[in-house]
């Protein structure tokens, strides 16, 4: 599991998916999640605008990532 930190309360999924270099835009970010299965703790979940909050766990392809806020 890779640990994902950030400064604010929340991130959106398109900025965690930039974040984690699977898209380099938002824009792009919305045709990703039309072909690829996100899982935020447990669930299947396609809204690019979601928020993302500490300790939140994503399943994306094969890897696992924890929100951790500092």
């Amino acid at each position: 599991m890779e640990i994902i930190s950030i400064e604010s309360e929340y991130i959106t999924l398109a900025q965690f998916l930039k974040l984690t270099n699977y898209v380099s835009s938002g824009g792009q970010a919305k045709f990703f999640l039309m072909e690829n299965d996100v899982i935020i703790n447990g669930k299947l979940d396609r809204r690019r605008g979601l928020k993302l909050y500490d300790d939140d766990v994503i399943l994306l392809a094969d890897s696992e990532y924890k929100i951790t806020c500092i």
